[in-house]
């Protein structure tokens, strides 16, 4: 009986809130199980079926890791030479990795070098036992053990969004830099909720900017 595992990410871009990096691992012989569920990529779900697959991946998953990765870490990432998103991403792999001990690996690579993300996920690894790794683009396409994965990640993201929205009272969107109503929020919030902004973001900091230029610009006239 061979165990495996896919692991995926959700909330890569947004410029307010976590993200998320999720590991399913399960029997191999129950993938079948899973297309027959109508798992696949997050993107082509709609949340309410998200919600539904949710659960049906949980009750036939062996085990299950997610890793939530907040604002102030990310920004922290990419403050550090030797850090970026891609290799804290890595970093959290090799976690997920650990915690599950899986025979098999399929990870959906963040990075155009997918043999360097690789041996960079390989340099974490802390369990003896040997395990098959593959790191491929668009893996939760190809690969349904990924795709579950992926709506792990996502279910648990929107949830965390939900509970930003709701601890400050305000909907600012999807969290996204491309959604207008997230952008107005953050034009006019970015002093007010700063645990919630990926503040390395260029967004955050051209708002940021532009608040100071404003600013500027009255002081000069005044």
């Amino acid at each position: 009986m061979a165990m495996v595992c896919g692991i995926e990410d959700a909330g890569r871009g947004p410029v307010i809130g976590p993200l998320v990096m999720a590991g399913v691992l399960i029997d191999e012989e129950k993938e079948t199980e899973l297309k027959r569920m109508g798992v696949k990529d997050s993107k082509a779900l709609n949340p309410e079926t998200r919600e539904i697959l949710y659960k049906q991946i949980l009750g036939i998953a062996e085990a299950h890791a997610v890793r939530i990765l907040q604002p102030e870490e990310i920004d922290h990432a990419l403050k550090t030479d030797h850090l970026n998103l891609n290799w804290l991403e890595a970093i959290k792999t090799g976690e997920i990795i650990n915690e599950l001990q899986p025979d098999k690996v399929i990870v959906d690579c963040p990075s155009p070098n997918c043999k360097a993300y690789e041996q960079y996920v390989r340099k974490q690894i802390k369990i003896e036992t040997d395990f098959e790794l593959l790191t491929e683009h668009k893996a939760d396409v190809n690969h349904v053990i990924v795709a579950a994965a992926s709506i792990i990640a996502k279910v648990t993201r929107d949830r965390e969004i939900a509970k930003i929205k709701k601890k400050i009272g305000v909907d600012f969107g999807s969290g996204y830099p491309t959604d207008e109503k997230t952008v107005r929020f953050l034009e006019a919030h970015f002093e007010d909720y700063p645990d919630i902004f990926r503040k390395e973001w260029l967004p955050y900091k051209a708002a940021k900017n532009k608040k100071y230029q404003t600013t500027l610009e009255k002081f000069e006239k005044g």
